[in-house]
């Protein structure tokens, strides 16, 4: 298999796109998010062909489901980026040379973006509307198991892309066999930054194996702890929506971390997740602490391999620890550094648990299922980045930006 001739059209593009207007591209957004809507019944259909082949008990099976509900909510999201001030052209720095050199620093596109996702034919959207506000050609190359609904939402795209005479190349769906990754992750000449969302597995093996930039994104290994300062009442609710309101996401809690004063708790904490049939993998003072009142067929002894787990699941590990400095050692030892949570009263705890936590989003008193690009304002988001280097969290539109050096002069030379 040989792509270069696509992902030299897609350079190409990418180039003609920093010179588009956002007006233009505002206006496309919004014609998008309409079609998204009038092709629902179409959309649906093609998501159906990618669904019947995969069971229902697995994990990625909800990632994968498409629904009229979730198309409004994409239609919505393709509308809000389009409403969102435009990344590009911002002026970062600007200082004047003494042999009169105007020096100035702008926010500029990254060009072309690769992207690598598993399950999730809804990213086909996000990472299009996010690309095009940031004046990024994007590359997708989806997994086999999104196939139909891939091909069908990215010919929905480039129709209206045509109707705006901008170059249909911007967006690029590689085919859905394995080698078209292995092409993308070598492309050094053609793709400017390449970020996996999906398992650990999959981002493991395109930072192994990519000759291109990485920004990891994805994974998530996410703890909340439980100090001996919680409210009961808090800790329900918030232990409950971070483990059960979408199992398949990377912001849903996998290990609850417990101050060995509040196992008299941990009944009336996990009580809710037995009617969501979660099953508890318990360390040795946990499972002593709930059996009998939580139910015997849900409740199981952890394992080491049940720490450090993201389940994607309806499971979740239960750690105990005699105070805030265990469970900080606990969650730095197994943290994906995605998303972490307190649950406290005592605001030196709290302020010790967010300095002390190293993780792109860090908690206190709320759910994790926060962690999300629309949630935070941002619009939509291309991922969650877990990394340090270039973005950190939410990546939106302004992490998909670099910047660059415009210097005018009048005649200077340097001796």
């Amino acid at each position: 298999m040989n792509l270069d001739n696509t992902f030299k059209a897609v350079t190409a593009a990418s180039r003609k796109l920093a010179l588009v207007e956002d007006s233009l591209i505002n206006e496309l957004l919004r014609d998008l998010s309409e079609e998204a809507i009038k092709n629902t019944s179409y959309i649906l259909e093609e998501n159906k062909k990618d669904l019947a082949r995969m069971p229902e008990s697995d994990p990625k099976y909800d990632r994968l489901k498409l629904t009229e509900q979730r198309i409004i909510d994409i239609s919505n999201d393709l509308k809000n980026v389009a409403k969102l001030p435009s990344p590009l052209g911002r002026t970062l720095d600007k200082r004047s040379h003494q042999n009169g050199l105007e020096l100035t620093k702008i926010s500029v596109p990254l060009g072309v973006v690769g992207i690598i996702y598993e399950s999730r034919p809804n990213v086909t959207f996000d990472v299009f509307s996010l690309c095009l506000k940031s004046g990024n050609a994007c590359i997708l190359k989806g997994g086999s198991d999104a196939e139909f609904s891939n091909i069908a939402i990215v010919k929905i795209i480039r129709g209206v892309i045509k109707k705006y005479r901008i170059d249909e190349n911007i967006l690029a769906l590689l085919p859905a066999e394995r080698a078209a990754t292995s092409e993308l992750l070598h492309a050094v000449d053609y793709v400017d930054i390449l970020i996996p969302r999906g398992s650990q597995n999959l981002i493991n093996y395109v930072r192994d194996h990519a000759k291109v930039p990485v920004i990891e994104t994805g994974a998530g290994i996410v703890h909340t702890y439980v100090d001996k300062s919680a409210d009961l009442g808090k800790s329900v609710r918030i232990v409950n929506n971070a483990k059960t309101r979408r199992v398949s996401v990377c912001n849903a809690l996998d290990c609850l971390v417990m101050h060995e004063d509040k196992l008299s708790d941990l009944s009336e904490i996990v009580k809710p997740l037995a009617e969501s049939e979660v099953l508890i993998y318990a360390d040795e003072k946990a499972y002593k602490s709930i059996a009998g009142s939580y139910p015997g067929n849900l409740l199981k002894a952890a394992g080491e391999k049940h720490f450090g787990t993201e389940f994607l699941d309806y499971k979740m590990a239960v750690k105990t620890v005699n105070n805030l400095d265990e469970a900080l050692d606990h969650i730095n030892e197994y943290s994906s550094k995605h998303s972490e949570a307190i649950i406290a009263e005592d605001p030196e705890v709290i302020d010790k648990f967010m300095k002390g936590v190293d993780a792109a989003a860090v908690y206190s008193n709320t759910s994790t299922a926060f962690t999300d690009g629309a949630q935070f304002g941002l619009g939509a988001e291309i991922g969650i980045s877990t990394q340090k280097l270039h973005a950190r969290g939410p990546m939106a539109l302004e992490e998909m930006t670099s910047y660059k050096w415009v210097i005018k002069g009048n005649g200077q030379i340097r001796s």
